[in-house]
């Protein structure tokens, strides 16, 4: 990654407005009315709630998803003691990784004191305010007293994040690497350098999960604390002393096989690197410039396994890992403190889902093909997205259990989708979808079936539920790519095909001849045609030993579909196929079609999308209101595109009289509820749009594409309306995830079609 300089980070936070954070009302305040709900008089009825019952302030105000990040700015990031106007900066900073990465809203406040009790005595004042308190660039020792002091105080978890958080980012990094090297626990030395805050509470927590006490040397600027020194102790530091011989930093890494560091840049040497173990841990975490930089540490020792505390390094031991979802765990069960039990939850998370396949969306965020557990991937990367579905659900269980949680979770599963509906929309919509394929998974044929994307998304599949997987593929070819990707499918979750040898090429041959002959395909042409894999695939659906189809990965999207249309054919009763794009806006769901098929469809065509679209929407579980979408309104102009617009809404009409549909219609008109009800009370629309049916290709292609980029929406699709059987095509290069949804659509569609006409 470029490294950052001074005055690109300066220009940065200079930008205006000034700060990195701002208050943004979450209620209307745009009428009147308005602003008296939101306070004078409306105001009071909450205010008498809350008097009568404390708990009622988490139901009427933010208190439930507000956290302090207070400092002093004595110990500020690699800064030392530049006092609290100096870290507001960091303070903001903080607040924005809160709100990014687990959606909790932060006020920072910065104390000019240095006295501790006077810190504990302002903290402890503002508990109304909060539902937790992050202590952030605390010098210590007075960090251990304030932190234990508000925790006695308070009945909202205070933590201290310079301690906690290196603790239980390193800790899932050190079990890991514990297990890569075949280490037990229990035997390892470990060497720490430095005595402050985030080393003492890494020690703590090591030795909470099996480190011995008597394996552990803690080294400051005096060196080992060893049993009997005087110089700069405290009684923090002497519960650490160790009965040893060592004296200094170098000394105490002969035959140790962990370094963990957590001091000074450059204080230790690839000579000193010499006399540790085979495979040496070693975790320079110090910020910027770690003890040892991995280039001096492999120059010395090949075999080192490292992580530091830099993003321009593999293995990042980021504290952002930790905090953001720690408190999201702690505020959602309303927990009265962060103990121990939750803390060790939220190692342990980490630890396992960095042996979990790593999404696309992650390797693409950071500019490689992709992560693999192992040496260079020890621990998730912060902008995994599946940590905010971890370690909340770990740390709110682990709060549950040790007896601190207020309001328990009374189902994980529910509330593991609520977190996704924090990271994205398109997961809540797919929710439904998804949940809907568990109950009755079917089989999906994938052409694809040798790409590493399929073949992760088919080990998804089947390990969740959602569907049945059918690879055609080779299945050596498949073993190797396994081998690369370092994942294993479950025995017989996943079934493999290869047409090179299978039985079935030449039934499926005979099948296309005889469909085809009178076109001009004979028997040799058909053989032939039969080993291009969406043909086989399409002849699996069509007799029945495939549920769906998903192809297009690789291939242009005529080149797909042609095989499917020619075999599987459309609906009874459709005389064209049809593409719908779902877009998903921060407050809205909106289904556009045809956006990938018909260039200019008749009224009769446009009639049939229409429907289609609206069943797409109730699969979702979304009632639609269908806007047919031209450049006039109601008549305003005679037009034939127009026209064809209001025959089309006509011919769908008498077809599903029940139906939410009207136009033609402008498009601000279909999704402005005011244009509707203002001018056009009559209109069967019964609101603003969801479903929005376009005259031609052209202008639903560039309506889509418009609004998914310029309104930083989601997209789901393509979903190709109208087969026969169920097939989707893929855009060609998407993510594993997207491969995913629409397998789950293609189960959804069969289910659908297995179902009698009167339940449809």
């Amino acid at each position: 990654m470029k490294k950052v300089t001074h005055e690109e980070a300066l220009e940065y936070h200079s930008r205006k407005p000034a700060g990195k954070i701002a208050v943004v009302a979450t209620k209307p305040c745009v009428t009147q009315r308005d602003l008296s709900l939101a306070y004078t008089p409306g105001v009071a009825s909450p205010c008498r709630e809350i008097a009568v019952d404390e708990d009622k302030v988490f139901d009427y105000t933010g208190r439930g998803n507000l956290v302090g990040v207070v400092t002093n700015g004595t110990a500020v990031l690699g800064l030392g003691n530049i006092g609290p106007l100096a870290g507001k900066p960091v303070m903001e900073g903080k607040a924005v990784l809160f709100k990014r990465f687990a959606d909790i809203n932060v006020f920072d406040i910065e104390l000019a004191t240095e006295d501790p009790d006077k810190l504990i005595e302002a903290i402890a004042l503002l508990e109304p305010t909060f539902g937790g308190i992050n202590l952030e660039d605390i010098r210590a020792p007075e960090c251990f007293y304030i932190e234990d002091e508000l925790r006695k105080r308070m009945k909202i978890p205070v933590f201290h994040d310079d301690q906690h958080g290196t603790a239980i980012i390193s800790a899932a990094a050190f079990f890991n690497a514990l297990e890569l090297t075949n280490r037990k626990i229990e035997e390892v030395r470990v060497v720490f350098s430095g005595a402050g805050a985030a080393a003492m509470a890494c020690a703590k927590l090591y030795e909470s999960f099996g480190v011995r006490r008597d394996h552990i040397l803690m080294v400051d600027r005096a060196g080992v604390i060893y049993k009997g020194r005087t110089e700069n102790m405290n009684p923090y530091k002497e519960a650490f002393a160790a009965d040893t011989k060592a004296r200094t930093l170098a000394e105490a890494l002969v035959g140790a096989d962990a370094f963990v560091g957590v001091s000074s840049r450059g204080l230790v040497t690839g000579e000193m690197l010499l006399g540790m173990t085979a495979d040496p841990i070693v975790f320079a975490m110090a910020n910027p410039d770690p003890e040892i930089t991995p280039e001096e540490a492999r120059a010395a020792r090949p075999d080192v396994i490292m992580a530091t505390g830099r993003s321009d390094y593999p293995n990042q031991v980021n504290n952002v890992l930790g905090f953001p979802f720690i408190f999201r765990g702690a505020l959602d069960v309303r927990a009265t403190e962060i103990n121990e039990a939750m803390k060790r939850a939220a190692s342990e998370a980490l630890a396992a889902l960095a042996k979990e396949d790593v999404p696309d969306s992650v390797a693409k965020a950071y500019g490689v093909e992709g992560f693999h557990f192992g040496r260079e991937y020890l621990i998730p990367k912060p902008f995994d997205y599946r940590v905010l579905l971890r370690v909340p659900v770990a740390v709110a269980r682990a709060a549950a259990e040790s007896g601190v949680a207020r309001k328990p979770i009374t189902d994980y599963d529910a509330y593991q989708r609520s977190l996704e509906s924090l990271l994205s929309r398109r997961r809540e919509v797919m929710q439904t979808v998804i949940e809907k394929a568990k109950q009755n998974p079917k089989r999906v044929v994938f052409p694809e079936g040798e790409h590493p994307k399929i073949i992760r998304a088919a080990k998804i599949l089947a390990d969740e539920g959602i569907a049945k997987p059918i690879l055609l593929a080779r299945k050596e070819k498949v073993a190797e790519r396994l081998a690369e990707l370092d994942l294993e499918l479950a025995e017989d979750s996943v079934s493999f095909i290869d047409i090179a040898d299978d039985s079935h090429v030449s039934e499926y041959a005979e099948r296309i001849h005889v469909a085809r002959r009178r076109r001009g395909v004979t028997r040799e042409d058909a053989l032939k045609l039969v080993r291009d894999k969406n043909v086989f695939g399409s002849m699996m659906v069509e007799t029945g030993a495939a549920d769906g189809l998903i192809s297009g990965l690789t291939q242009y999207y005529p080149d797909t579909i042609r095989p499917a249309l020619q075999i599987i054919k459309t609906r009874a009763g459709i005389s064209r196929v049809a593409g719908l794009y779902i877009l998903v806006l921060r407050d809205r769901t909106l289904f556009f079609a045809d956006t990938t098929v018909n260039i200019d469809p008749d009224a009769e065509t446009l009639a049939e999308i229409a429907l289609l679209s609206a069943e797409t929407a109730w699969r979702f579980n979304i009632e639609p209101r269908v806007a047919m979408i031209s450049f006039s309104n109601f008549g305003s102009n005679d037009h034939p595109s127009s026209q064809k617009v209001r025959d089309a809404v006509r011919i769908a009409r008498a077809r599903r009289p029940e139906l939410k549909i009207d136009g033609e219609m402008q498009a601000d008109t279909a999704v402005v509820e005011e244009i509707i009800f203002t001018d056009y009370p009559w209109s069967h629309l019964g609101g603003r749009a969801n479903v929005l049916v376009f005259a031609n290709l052209e202008a639903a292609n560039a309506a889509y594409k418009l609004v998914w980029r310029l309104a930083d929406a989601e997209a789901i699709g393509p979903i190709l309306m109208g087969m026969n059987k169920p097939v989707h095509v893929l855009q060609r290069g998407v993510e594993v995830g997207d491969i995913v949804n629409m397998a789950a659509i293609a189960v959804v569609d069969a289910q659908e079609a297995e179902k009698p006409k009167k339940e449809k």
